[in-house]
């Protein structure tokens, strides 16, 4: 029971690691989009990224099996159109509205696997403050919040792709082959702005440093963090995502945070921290 508990601590800890780092690359990223554009700017992270992780890994596929290379598949498919809407998202509105709105893909996910009343309160606590933090005046607009919704979808798709291959592969070779898949499946947007990036050594290297914030440890820590909780559990624990993107675009890029954002904040970091509560004290039903 106490291993079980610790596993799942660790499984929260590791999430909010990845959470932390990933919206941090996002707000970094945001000054390539002037040279590459958003969906260059996404291949180019995917490529750097698997090109890292491909040389620190050194995967053996040739050892693989068939679900190992499902997994591995799914996994690079839905990440890639996840930031490839992401990235859309943020280069027309704030980073924490494109969150919270993306947010409703893993909240749709936690929705579907409740299993207590408790649970299911948490969950609807957690959709109060994203409906707080994407209301109206926000600062958004359509085609942005639509955006968002896409990389929702992707979002949610991930979770679960996620806690597949974090099952069928050790280490952090899945991870390597899912984001080489995500660099093949976006390649024609990487190479059609090579020679824009290559002009721009200063954007190419702020790329490679979000390339190895986002891929390489953001979601090497996420990874880790969904082998020891359940995809249900991490949709919610994910919550804590809006509220990392709203201060990490109030410090890092000077966007405006309102009331309803901190009333939003708050009642995604209290539905995040019950869901842990719940993970950690009834370690037996919720850690795997």
């Amino acid at each position: 029971m106490h291993d079980a508990r610790r596993r799942a601590s660790a499984g929260a800890g590791f999430m909010l690691l990845g959470a932390t780092v990933i919206q941090w690359s996002a707000a970094l990223v945001t000054g390539v989009f002037g040279v590459l554009g958003p969906s260059a700017t996404s291949a180019w992270r995917f490529l750097l990224g698997a090109i890292v992780l491909l040389a620190l890994t050194r995967p053996k596929v040739r050892r693989w099996t068939r679900p190992q290379w499902s997994g591995a598949l799914a996994l690079g498919l839905s990440v890639a159109f996840m930031n490839q809407c992401f990235y859309q998202a943020i280069a027309r509105i704030p980073l924490g509205g494109a969150v919270a709105i993306e947010f409703l893909g893993p909240f749709v996910v936690a929705a579907f696997g409740k299993r207590t009343r408790r649970h299911f309160a948490l969950v609807a606590l957690a959709g109060l403050g994203v409906v707080a933090l994407s209301r109206p005046g926000g600062g958004l607009t359509l085609v942005g919040a639509l955006f968002a919704a896409g990389s929702g979808l992707g979002w949610a798709a991930y979770v679960f792709a996620s806690h597949r291959v974090g099952d069928v592969t050790s280490g952090f070779e899945g991870l390597a082959v899912s984001m080489s898949i995500a660099a093949l499946v976006t390649l024609p947007l990487s190479l059609g702005a090579t020679h824009v990036l290559f002009s721009h050594p200063g954007a190419l290297g702020r790329l490679t440093i979000v390339a190895v914030m986002s891929i390489v440890i953001g979601f090497g820590a996420e990874l880790q963090g969904l082998r020891r909780v359940r995809p249900t559990i991490a949709a919610v624990l994910l919550a804590t995502d809006p509220a990392v993107a709203f201060f990490v675009g109030w410090l890092l890029l000077a966007q405006r945070v309102h009331a309803f954002d901190y009333l939003g904040v708050g009642c995604v970091m209290l539905a995040s921290i019950g869901v842990t509560y719940d993970t950690t004290v009834g370690a037996g039903e919720l850690a795997q």
